[in-house]
Formats: C-alpha cells, structure tokens, sequence
C-alpha cells in the first residue's frame, strides 16, 4: 500500500497546572478518562474528595446557583487556581508519564502540545453526542483536562525522554496501576523532544471525540480573532512510540438488542461467518473464548465460535474482523448497539436481557492501526480500546484567552 505523504507535527512544551502536593494524596484526585466512567463511579469519585478531576470531566448542573454543568467546571477550576489547589508551573515544560500495570506491562510516553492539523491521523470514526458535549466544555473552562493519546512514529522516541531520577508526582489507581509524571523543562531537553516527535506523524490511538473537539475549538476561534495563532492550535496529548512494548489493545465487544422477531444472527453473520456451537453461555466458556483470542456470537443460553469465512475479507473490502461484523449487522433494522470491554459485564447483560446477544471481538494489530491511518482510512468506531488508561488530574492545560478580531 502507498501511503501519502504528510506534513510531521508540531509538538510544545507548556505551562502545566498540577494539584499542590499539599492538598490531599494524589490516589483521590485522578480519575479514569471521562468516556470510560458510569454514572455510580462518577459519583463515587466525586465523593472522594471534593477536589477530584471527575468534578471537572463530568460536571453536573448546580440548580442553587443557576450554573450548568459546564459552567460549574468553570467555576471549580477557577476556584482552584485562585486559591492554589492547582498551581500552574513557572516554565513551559514536557511531562514524561510512565504507567506501570500490576502485570509489570510498562507504557512510557510524552505529555506536550500537539498541534492540531493534517499531519495528526486519526484511525476511529467518532459519534456526534460526546464530541458536542466536549466542545461545550473546552468553551466553558478554557482548558485541556485529559491528553488525547497519540502514537509516533518515530523509532526509538523513548530514548528521547526516558525519565530519570524520581517523580514529580505519582498516584495508584483503583486498578493499581502506578502512574508517575516527571517534569522536563531544561531548554536542551525540550528542543530534542520536540524535534523528535516533529520526525514523524503522529497517530490518534484514543481520544478521538477530544482530538475532534479540538479541530473545532481551534477552527471556531480563528474565525472569530481574525485567524490568528494562539494555544487554540494545539491539544494536550500523551505520545508513545509506536511498537508492540509500548502499546496494549483490547477488543470492545458488541452488545446487541432490539431485534426483530425471528433473525437468526447465525445467519446474518454467515455473509461472512462460519458459525460452530462452542457450548453453553457460561462464565467459564465465554472466559475461555476470550482468553483464546477467538471471535464469538453469544446469546443468553449459547456461545458459538466464528471464524472468517474464505474471500470475505476482499468482498467487504477491509482487514478488520470488525468492520465484517459491523457491515453484516448494518442489515438488521431497528438493531441497537452498545460496547463493553469487560466479559463480566457482557454476560451481565445478557442474564438480565439488556442485551438480546453478544459479540466477542478480537483486538486489532498495533500493525493494523499503523496501516490503517497512515492510508487516512478511519475504522470503525469502538474498534480498539488501549490499557491502561492516562488518568486525568495528573496535569492541566490551560488555554489563554483567545485575542479579539
């Protein structure tokens, strides 16, 4: 496959705003990405601390004080800042992050300013709700809350920013993931970071709703100032090099309901799909299935294993096992989907038919997703979920003000 050339990015050091090491131990102060939390440990984060990054990614309205949800994020940062619960650094700076999963995986990256253009590839299409509810939040606080996580290129990047010495900050989550930040600022140092990353384009492996929000953000300002540059032309983002030791996907499996009377999914799926019978739809079996890398269609009280049929690739016109199942189900009318990544909850929905059946997915290749953007094809939404997951209140970025016409 030719690729086409593309410009290589712009990525800057900033100005971070960080919780005060005097406020409370950093554990209660992160949370997971905002699209990744329900509404109980939305509120179970909130309860945590009255200083948790949760009450900035997911606001809710504040009827005693007629501010909506956007506006109450506003509020909070402000209030923050003033009174130095978050303190902005002195120097613009880079900001390794290295996040260490209770399996000794290791995923070290980069946190900077990624300028927002043609020479950033997204690999996802995107919905519209979340994208719109994002944007609505960047207008309100005028700040970068969470890093998009962008993949480079460049070989040997990490070399380029390996920390060293201890953290600046460091915070376990509720997974017992260790997360640690160190602070880079040295003149030297931020000139062979930024020329590093400038090597290469730089891929959207998660955050393609906020990477979106931000094309939109900056394009919304330029034209009301007269098109003129500013902070609005770039993202917070989390690069990582690009390879197999850096990058861990998951599959997002499918959750199926509402359908019509009488579909047989078997048939369905067999466009391109041979289906055998792989047993009951127990926890053991469905676990098992999983564990094996293997692709399945499960129902309440059965799980059948699927595997591609011969030529089905080439007629769909894709290589993603994904994108097969997605284009046979698009020919069920009325079929509501939605997405999980854990089988627990799968099999959860299905016992109390809030789902009428599954499918088990299969994670894509780093090869794939490389494939995939720089060909600028997007695969489809929900095809791949990275672990583990930046946790956001580890830095801010605050925008400055965009200037007038």
């Amino acid at each position: 496959m030719v690729c086409q050339s593309v410009a290589v990015p712009s990525f800057q050091p900033f100005g971070g705003a960080r919780y005060a090491a005097s406020q409370a131990p950093l554990d209660s102060l992160i949370a997971p990405p905002y699209d990744v939390v329900g509404p109980e440990e939305r509120d179970e984060l909130a309860r945590r601390h009255r200083l948790n990054a949760i009450l900035l990614e997911l606001p809710q309205p504040d009827p005693a004080s007629g501010r909506d949800q956007y506006q109450v994020a506003a509020h909070l940062l402000s209030s923050w800042l003033e009174r130095q619960a978050v303190v902005v650094d002195p120097r613009p700076a880079f900001y390794p992050y290295r996040m260490t999963a209770p399996d000794g995986t290791v995923t070290t990256g980069i946190i900077g300013a990624l300028g927002v253009g043609d020479d950033v590839l997204p690999h996802e299409e995107t919905m519209p709700k979340p994208r719109s509810d994002r944007l609505d939040l960047l207008r309100a606080t005028g700040a970068n809350l969470s890093p998009i996580w962008g993949l480079s290129l460049t070989k040997g990047l990490t070399a380029a920013f390996e920390p060293n010495g201890p953290p600046a900050s460091r915070a376990v989550d509720d997974e017992h993931v260790v997360h640690e930040l160190w602070v880079v600022d040295d003149p030297e140092a931020v000139a062979r970071v930024s020329a590093a990353v400038a090597s290469s384009p730089v891929v959207v492996a998660d955050g393609h709703h906020r990477y979106e929000t931000a094309r939109n953000y900056r394009a919304e300002v330029r034209a009301a100032n007269g098109d003129r540059p500013g902070d609005h032309d770039s993202v917070m983002a989390f690069v990582v090099e690009l390879s197999e030791e850096q990058l861990h996907v998951r599959a997002i499996h499918r959750l199926l309901d509402g359908l019509p009377d009488g579909v047989d999914l078997r048939e369905v799926l067999g466009r391109y799909f041979d289906a055998v019978h792989a047993g009951p739809a127990e926890g053991r079996v469905v676990e098992a299935l999983e564990a094996a890398g293997s692709l399945a269609l499960v129902d309440e009280h059965d799980a059948w294993l699927l595997t591609v049929r011969p030529g089905a690739f080439d007629e769909a016109g894709t290589d993603l096992v994904a994108g097969l199942v997605d284009l046979a189900l698009r020919e069920v009318d009325g079929l509501s989907l939605s997405y999980t990544t854990r089988i627990d909850e799968m099999l959860g929905a299905l016992g109390t038919r809030h789902a009428q059946a599954a499918i088990l997915l299969q994670p894509v290749t780093v090869a794939q997703i490389s494939e995939w953007a720089s060909a600028r094809r997007r695969m489809p939404p929900k095809t791949t979920y990275f672990v583990p997951k930046p946790r956001t209140g580890m830095v801010f970025r605050l925008l400055a003000a965009p200037a007038p016409a």
